[in-house]
């Protein structure tokens, strides 16, 4: 029993051994630590490749949408501008040129029958029309260089430290945001035979009073008047940032060289606002060529006929009449694009001013 016991002990240290020493245990843990780990470090690996992948489709889509959005944005920013221009400028256009092509009344305005070019023809022959031509461009010259002139001066005066300037601009400019309507009456009031205040000044005078509506002159004078009342602060405000615009070292060299505020100003400020003149009467122009609120509303309740010979009825005028008056919608289809022809010589002379403006300019 006693030679078995010795035999016995180191087979159960060996038995116990490898089931409960720290060996075992520790064999155990061998054993399963580098199992869990590889597997560990593979799932943080595995979800940050898919975070990374998730980033990477992100910054993709918002790379995709930026490039969208730089290259179609634009596009939408000034697509209602051409949305509206085709609705309210390109298609009436069209549509006046191919009305003026045949007779059609206003009254049934799908009915048109082909005339061809026989509504331009009878304007040739039309002494209204001739005389609508000639009281526009009358009352264009009565209201235009006047306008301009005195828009000029106001632009040299406010051009200098006043006090109050920003006043004095906003006064100036007061004229342009008042409705056509509430300035024409005024003046119909201003101008009235037997009680304005017109004639009301010329008879303290000693002068008789003027019947202005029925006179030729007097009523071209009377609704010029009323556009160069409206449109000066605008074109002296316009001048004014082109003076702004010219170097200070022009005005110095020329007061070094003795020259006057006078001087300086035909000799410095005139030269360098030529094309900024050029253009404030090119759109004066265009502006008294379609001249219809000012004399349409000067003739109270006489309408669209310019008085009672049509001594100011500007074309505008005999175009509302022709249409809406007489329903001869071909025709006043016609004059509206004769009057379009004529904007077009306008801008043609516009265009050859400033090129050879601008290749004298060159020159020198």
């Amino acid at each position: 029993m006693a030679s078995d016991a010795p035999a016995a002990a180191p087979s159960g240290e060996e038995g116990a051994a490898p089931a409960h020493g720290p060996a075992a245990s520790g064999g155990t843990r061998a054993r399963t630590r580098p199992g869990g780990r590889p597997g560990t470090a593979r799932g943080r690996k595995d979800s940050t490749d898919r975070e990374h992948g998730e980033d990477e489709r992100r910054r993709e889509r918002r790379s995709r949408w930026y490039r969208r959005d730089v290259r179609w944005s634009p596009y939408v920013f000034v697509a209602p501008f051409f949305v509206f221009f085709l609705a309210f400028g390109l298609f009436p256009l069209l549509y006046t040129g191919w009305a003026s092509l045949h007779r059609v009344e206003l009254t049934a305005p799908g009915d048109m029958e082909w005339v061809g070019l026989r509504n331009f023809s009878r304007l040739v022959s039309d002494e209204f029309f001739w005389n609508a031509l000639k009281n526009t461009l009358t009352i264009g010259v009565l209201s235009t260089v006047p306008q301009l002139l005195i828009a000029l001066g106001i632009a040299h005066l406010l051009n200098y430290r006043l006090r109050g300037s920003m006043f004095f601009r906003v006064a100036v400019l007061t004229p342009y945001a008042t409705s056509v309507a509430a300035a024409t009456l005024v003046f119909v009031l201003l101008f009235g035979r037997d009680y304005g205040m017109i004639n009301w000044a010329l008879g303290m005078a000693g002068i008789d009073p003027v019947d202005w509506q029925n006179g030729a002159w007097t009523s071209q004078l009377a609704v010029s008047t009323i556009v160069i009342w409206r449109w000066t602060g605008y074109n002296a405000l316009i001048y004014l940032a082109a003076m702004q615009s010219i170097p200070d070292d022009l005005y110095e060299s020329a007061a070094l060289d003795g020259a006057s505020r006078w001087q300086q100003f035909l000799h410095v400020t005139v030269p360098s606002l030529r094309p900024t003149i050029l253009f404030t009467v090119v759109v004066s122009t265009i502006g008294a060529t379609q001249l219809f609120g000012e004399p349409l509303l000067f003739n109270g309740a006489g309408g669209a006929n310019g008085g009672a010979d049509h001594q100011f009825q500007t074309l505008g005028l005999y175009l509302y009449e022709q249409g809406w008056v007489n329903l001869h919608l071909g025709r006043a289809s016609a004059i509206a694009w004769t009057m379009f022809l004529i904007l077009l010589v306008v801008g043609a002379v516009n265009w050859l001013i400033s090129r050879r403006l601008r290749t004298s300019s060159q020159g020198r």
